[in-house]
């Protein structure tokens, strides 16, 4: 539960393929790709604590991700047209449980085809389940109309849907209809696990604005959504947010970790690389972190170092500090992952060091990403601690510090 609260996770199912309308999840509505859209109203509504994007296709995974989601890939036996939401947020909650014991006290399943959807409605929908008891929550607009309903040919059937033809009562007299917007579903996660589907035990009807509601399934819906979208500008999208009291960062301590799991360039380097005239190439690193490494094994911590890089640089670091090293990794979260699964390592309890967007990958895993001083500003937008020292300037031996605090000064 972050900061006390409980953990609220979003989902956002948003796969690259769409016969109503091609490419529908990354058309722009605003000057926004529909997906990037959802994201930033998840992640402004106050009561959600994560946003996840579950994509089976990689130019929604970039835009989720600039937009400021994480991103679950998505397997191809749930990406189909037949596929439900339910298939994707289920996917989810199993992936993070998998990697990190996620538990949510609460699951929203958040649609990309309602691009008007407020941070409000969000809460709304989150505010249902946590604070008035529901089970499970939609967004729902009062709707007036006359519905009815042809026979499957055409042709009208003999009488209305919602109202008897010979007698159409005025509107005021008429029991009031909400229509069921599409855009927010909030629920109870172990609610919604048992139950497979998004209705269950108590639902609630959290109205909304129906000027908001569009649900974008038809290439004239995507029209529609464009030329409505300068009406529908969030003021607090446009005013700078006052400044919140920043709260004391709590850095990690021994009792929280159990691994260090180190990236070599940037992080134990400065990132600059000399090459003589043979093509060898020699790097600078700080006797400080080489101290601080081997305090940490000492402790009884666990250390790793983890490169893209296949490079006898690496090499010979790690047999230096005595430590093992998995190098020319494409996929660092993967190894990362498999590793901690071989050694029983809890993911939850790993600090992983990293400088650039590469790692990026590994911090939507562990429970505390680190970024140097120095990193690149995506990086350390999404680092939970940032070291003071730069990349190969003692960032390493810092951490120890953090870790050991005076029994780092026993020799």
């Amino acid at each position: 539960m972050p900061d006390g609260r409980p953990d609220v996770l979003v989902v956002i199912p948003a796969r690259g393929g769409s016969k109503g309308v091609p490419g529908k999840n990354l058309a722009p509505v605003g000057g926004e790709p529909l997906v990037a859209r959802a994201v930033q109203a998840s992640l402004r509504a106050r009561r959600t604590t994560r946003v996840v994007v579950s994509t089976d296709d990689a130019g929604i995974m970039r835009a989720a991700g600039a937009a400021g989601a994480e991103v679950v890939r998505r397997p191809a036996d749930i990406a189909g047209d037949t596929s439900s939401s339910e298939s994707a947020v289920l996917h989810v909650l199993d992936e993070l449980a998998r990697r990190e014991g996620l538990d949510p006290e609460v699951v929203v399943l958040v649609q990309c085809t309602s691009p008007f959807l407020t941070p409000e409605e969000i809460d709304g929908v989150v505010a249902a389940v946590l604070d008035d008891g529901a089970d499970s929550a939609l967004t729902a607009a009062p709707f007036h109309g006359f519905l009815w309903r042809t026979d499957g040919r055409g042709a009208p059937s003999s009488h209305g849907v919602n109202h008897d033809h010979a007698h159409r009562p005025r509107r005021q007299d008429r029991p009031e209809d909400l229509l069921e917007t599409g855009a927010a579903y909030a629920m109870r996660a172990r609610g919604f696990r048992a139950a497979g589907h998004r209705f269950f035990g108590n639902v609630a009807l959290v109205r909304t604005d129906p000027a908001r509601v569009l649900e974008i399934d038809e290439p004239d819906d995507l029209v529609r959504a464009q030329a409505l979208a300068p009406l529908f500008v969030d003021p607090a999208a446009l005013e700078p947010a006052l400044p919140e009291p920043l709260a004391p960062v709590r850095l990690p301590g021994r009792e929280d970790i159990d691994a260090v799991v180190l990236d070599f360039d940037g992080t134990q380097t400065d990132d600059r690389v000399w090459i003589d005239a043979d093509g060898r190439e020699t790097v600078a690193v700080h006797r400080g972190d080489g101290l601080g490494v081997a305090r940490l094994v000492r402790a009884g911590l666990t250390v790793l170092i983890l490169s893209t890089e296949a490079n006898p640089v690496v090499s010979t670091r790690a047999r230096k500090l005595n430590v093992p090293v998995l190098q020319g990794i494409a996929r660092k979260d993967h190894a990362l992952a498999l590793w901690a699964e071989t050694h029983s390592i809890d993911l939850r309890r790993v600090l992983y060091l990293g400088n650039d967007v590469n790692d990026l990958s590994c911090f939507s895993l562990v429970g505390w990403p680190t970024a140097v001083a120095d990193a690149q500003p995506e990086v350390l937008d999404r680092a939970r601690t940032v070291t003071e020292r730069r990349g190969g300037h003692g960032a390493v031996r810092e951490i120890a510090s953090w870790l050991l605090g005076k029994e780092l000064l026993h020799p």
